[in-house]
């Protein structure tokens, strides 16, 4: 699952649009969709867990108190998609499985390494402005949001990037992990929930001489992992989440369990091609907002101080990708932003 599958810069057609232009309905037959439906329950390949019916109804539950509109019944598998909604089969985890399982043949076949999301001049700033900013941070500088990273990539820097562990979620073929361990990152661990994503990344490495980077299959939405990283990079997983038919409360699951894998101290960063900055940032300030009053809630039960510190504070995002104006606004086909865990 690592993102959405972008076409050539010179399409008349931008990229976003295409992102969300085909809907579940458009693209499947009955038969195909009652396939499809089978990968939108909140199962993984471990099985589920006990408390996993407890979150989906809890992110439910939050959805409504926040006055948006929630699906008629996230509870169910089987339900059509909502045909208000923008959904897609990049929704849909039968989607990532169909796709890999073609690259991963094309790979043993031909040697092929298959798409690069979001393309290779965006991999390749998302993994020099993310070296730039952990070195600033283990400097201890913290961006202000309004500079630009601007970290001299010295000795020091690359030496000080041993320490940082990163978990790429939804790594998809994890080229992303490989272009990090070129700018000096050695703790590098991928996961995505298509086990055959997993397989061709391991194979990709394996051949491209990065044997060191681990891969595991893991949804990050009922994810197994019990280590935290000082580093979480997510390229296309949050925008491929958001096109399923539960896309809303799904999100919502999403930065529950991200919570959980950053370290505090550490950085989520964050490349989207459906969201803004600006979007991206109200996101995380709902989401802080949650916590702060479930935290307050659980305090005034056990007669304890609730903790009033938000989990995610924004820092900084990549200001050198190309802006066009619409409508009065500049804007940019692709975002980066990065979060600080508190």
């Amino acid at each position: 699952m690592a993102g959405i599958r972008l076409q050539p810069e010179d399409s008349d057609v931008s990229q976003q649009s295409r992102a969300v232009a085909l809907s579940a309905t458009d693209l499947v037959s009955d038969d195909d969709r009652s396939v499809a439906a089978d990968s939108w329950s909140i199962k993984s390949e471990y099985g589920s867990t006990l408390d996993d019916d407890q979150r989906h109804a809890d992110a439910a539950e939050a959805l409504s108190n926040a006055n948006l509109r929630p699906p008629s019944d996230y509870s169910s598998d089987k339900d059509e998609p909502d045909s208000e909604a923008v959904t897609s089969m990049l929704g849909f985890q039968s989607y990532w499985d169909s796709a890999y399982a073609d690259e991963l043949t094309n790979f043993r076949e031909h040697g092929h390494t298959g798409e690069v999301w979001f393309g290779v001049d965006v991999m390749e700033v998302v993994a020099s402005w993310t070296k730039a900013l952990c070195v600033e941070i283990s400097q201890g500088h913290i961006p202000n949001g309004v500079d630009e990273v601007k970290a001299e990539a010295d000795k020091l820097g690359d030496k000080v990037l041993s320490t940082w562990s990163v978990l790429d979620i939804g790594t998809g073929n994890g080229l992303l992990l490989q272009e990090l361990a070129k700018q000096g990152f050695s703790d590098l661990t991928g996961t995505d929930y298509s086990e055959r994503a997993i397989s061709l990344a391991q194979s990709l490495a394996n051949r491209d001489g990065f044997s060191n980077v681990k891969f595991l299959v893991d949804d990050v939405l009922e994810t197994k992992l019990e280590q935290e990283f000082r580093l979480v990079m997510d390229k296309g997983t949050l925008d491929a989440i958001g096109l399923h038919p539960d896309g809303p409360v799904k999100r919502m699951m999403y930065w529950d369990s991200v919570s959980r894998l950053v370290a505090s101290g550490g950085i989520l960063v964050i490349t989207s091609c459906n969201n803004t900055k600006d979007e991206l940032v109200q996101e995380v300030e709902s989401f802080n907002q949650r916590k702060i009053a479930t935290a307050q809630e659980l305090g005034a039960v056990k007669d304890e101080e609730p903790c009033r510190e938000p989990p995610f504070q924004y820092v900084n995002h990549v200001r050198t990708y190309p802006t066009f104006m619409f409508g009065g606004s500049v804007g940019s086909r692709v975002a980066t932003v990065a979060f600080l865990r508190k």
